[in-house]
């Protein structure tokens, strides 16, 4: 079957050699590849949430229609919900515990929206911004925080460029799939799979600045590796690395510089893939030329996606999308199929009369070309899984390790290492938001507040 083999750019010959010589390509592309000599079990390895301290729960929306794919459905939804009087008013609007018509909130951080109570003063409808709704689905939110249940405003105070953030999905047993996921755009956080999962900002503060890292870890990683490291560096490696148990991701520290070099080059690839591109600045593509085309047109409500492995194309209906190489179709996050979950959050059924059921008249053009670029991403993803999986059962093991895919290497440093260099445990105050004091910020009722 054809498919992927090569990340845009890529040249697996440049990547790091471990100490016998082997590329790490050249290791079992399967999680159950032997591990490094000495490799630790996972229960063994540090957990992320003492590498990386903060760390904040997922948003909930609470209302699902503020979220959308494009912009012009959320502002109709918006001004249907402005016209509507009364008890019609209240309905639509899906009033909860934390947030009715009648709620004096604070405007969210960076968004000029109004804090006077909706039902009194709704305002112009606030210029949507866009949100990580799922796994490498990005689409509009209405940033209002009167229609918000749980927001976190401790997020958008860091939000915006350099930022990136590392959602660590919910832990399900036997799932395929990367254990954290990276994106620029806010993340919703919520695991396909239902599951609770945790953003995790690589800054602290705005412009890049404060790593959220456990104070002294990157000068522990220098002093082992034999360079400067800095958070993306790290941030690169978690991907690649990153192992999920049940009581969150654990992360290896191979003492091997090259394992750990091999590591980062793959997982800055992984990074750039899914931030798609805004790393290198170049947008992801299928080597050899290939490219998904729109073989025929997507009918206007298409009901079903299916995939023809024979073709290699997807199906919406009678539309047909092609090539779609077989890993992109496959790639899963929390055990559920991401193109899968795509598809479902712009096709599901709404409720008649609700603000969901505002929509599209016909599939947008826009979203076809969304899913032409996400076909792209996740190709890309998939055919480094086996590479990525290699790389974290390597470094790991779930027995004591009897064969080792380089010899001369120690194993991870844990726990008990990271304590004797006085990284963990991380103090208290790094576990918590920092306190961002460089702009003003509306309260409820037009109140300004002190952070």
């Amino acid at each position: 079957m054809r498919g992927v083999t090569e990340a845009p750019g890529a040249n697996n010959a440049d990547l790091p050699r471990l100490a016998d010589g082997r590329r790490l390509t050249d290791a079992p592309p399967v999680a159950d590849a032997p591990p490094l000599a000495d490799a630790p079990p996972v229960a063994d390895l540090p957990l992320l949430d003492d590498l990386m301290p903060w760390s904040v729960a997922p948003l909930r929306f609470g209302r699902s229609w503020i979220v959308a794919p494009d912009a012009r459905t959320l502002r109709s939804r918006w001004d249907r919900l402005v016209a509507a009087e009364g008890a019609e008013r209240e309905a639509l609007f899906r009033p909860s515990r934390a947030r009715t018509p009648s709620s004096a909130v604070a405007a969210l951080p960076g968004q000029r929206t109004g804090t006077v109570r909706w039902a009194r003063e709704p305002g112009p409808c606030p210029e949507p911004v866009r949100v990580a709704r799922g796994p490498f689905d990005e689409q509009l939110l209405l940033p209002d925080h009167r229609l918000i249940d749980t927001a976190r405003p401790e997020l958008w105070r860091v939000a915006g460029e350099p930022q990136l953030f590392a959602v660590e999905q919910g832990y399900v047993p036997g799932a395929a799939g990367p254990a954290l996921l990276v994106t620029a755009a806010l993340p919703e956080g919520r695991s396909p799979a239902g599951r609770p999962g945790r953003i995790r900002p690589l800054f602290r503060r705005p412009g890049g600045l404060e790593p959220n890292l456990a104070p002294g870890l990157l000068g522990f990683l220098g002093e082992r590796y034999g360079h400067e490291v800095d958070a993306l560096e790290w941030l690169a490696w978690t991907v690649a690395a990153a192992r999920p148990s049940p009581a969150g991701c654990r992360v290896p520290l191979p003492a091997d510089p090259e394992v750990w070099a091999a590591g980062v080059a793959l997982g800055r690839e992984l990074v750039d893939i899914q931030v798609r591109g805004a790393l290198s600045g170049t947008k992801p593509r299928l080597p050899g030329g290939r490219r998904p085309y729109v073989r025929a047109a997507v009918p206007p409500r298409p009901e079903a996606l299916t995939y023809d492995a024979a073709d290699e194309a997807l199906c919406l209906d009678e539309g047909r999308i092609s090539p779609v190489p077989a890993e992109a179709w496959e790639f899963s996050v929390g055990g559920a199929r991401v193109l899968e979950q795509w598809f479902a959050h712009r096709t599901a059924p709404a409720e008649p009369g609700s603000l969901d059921a505002i929509g599209p008249a016909a599939w947008p053009q826009e979203w076809t070309s969304e899913l032409l670029d996400l076909v792209t991403v996740l190709a890309l993803l998939g055919a480094r899984e086996p590479e990525r999986a290699a790389l974290a059962s390597a470094t790991t093991s779930t027995t004591p390790a009897s064969t080792a895919l380089a010899s001369e290497a120690a194993g991870s440093a844990g726990p008990e290492e990271l304590r004797a260099a006085g990284v963990l445990p991380p103090p208290a105050g790094s576990r918590r938001p920092a306190s961002v004091l460089d702009h003003q910020e509306e309260g409820p009722e037009g109140q300004f507040m002190l952070l």
